[in-house]
């Protein structure tokens, strides 16, 4: 009995030093370092991606939860980014955006020189349609996405601006930032937002 008790004493003690553990901080620029060394041979045009801009450096800064003054600085620094087309049009061809939010093409070293459009890989991160068996998770579901939102004009820029530059949306978003970055042209967004609002989308069946 008295083998238990001093188990159970010794656990009891010890348990409050492991949980009072802080994580270990890593210095920026050793980070920075060890990304540039990484890809030392990336060609020039790749270069300023491995430098991170203001938005990136400030929800690295504050682990993806910066404080309000930041993210309204970085919400506003998104939308002064984003591009209209002068016609006004913010929905293109759906079936072409089918084709992109499929294609995984893009932004890799095996993809370098581009052989073909970038695409948008959305089904990694949505559902968008019920016949996808394969999507991931860490994006919500899109299922009848505009037609939850009755295809209106307000949730129809408020998508274009969302894939444009998430930022604008939600501070430190895990989703790319298609437009600001030049992953995707504008005509090619203009294609996810007809995917996303269209009635005839498969996503709104």
């Amino acid at each position: 009995m008295r083998v238990t008790v001093l188990a159970f004493s010794m656990i009891a003690v010890s348990a409050p030093a492991c949980s009072a553990q802080q994580p270990a901080t890593i210095d920026a620029g050793v980070s920075d370092a060890a990304i540039k060394s990484a890809f030392a041979s990336a060609p020039a045009d790749w270069q300023p991606r491995l430098t991170p801009d203001e938005t990136m450096r400030q929800c690295a800064a504050h682990r993806n939860s910066p404080p309000q003054a930041a993210v309204q600085a970085i919400r506003q620094r998104a939308r002064s980014a984003i591009v209209y087309l002068a016609d006004g049009k913010l929905v293109g061809d759906w079936k072409k955006g089918e084709t992109i939010a499929q294609s995984g093409y893009g932004l890799r070293f095996t993809d370098y020189p581009p052989r073909t459009a970038n695409g948008g890989n959305c089904y990694a991160c949505h559902q968008l349609t019920r016949a996808e068996l394969s999507y991931g998770t860490l994006g919500p579901s899109l299922l009848e996405y505009g037609k939850i939102r009755q295809f209106g004009e307000i949730a129809t820029k408020a998508a274009y601006d969302k894939i444009y530059d998430s930022q604008a949306t939600f501070a430190c978003s895990n989703m790319p930032r298609f437009g600001t970055n030049r992953i995707l042209t504008i005509e090619q967004i203009k294609d996810l937002v007809a995917l996303l609002m269209s009635p005839e989308s498969v996503v709104n069946k």
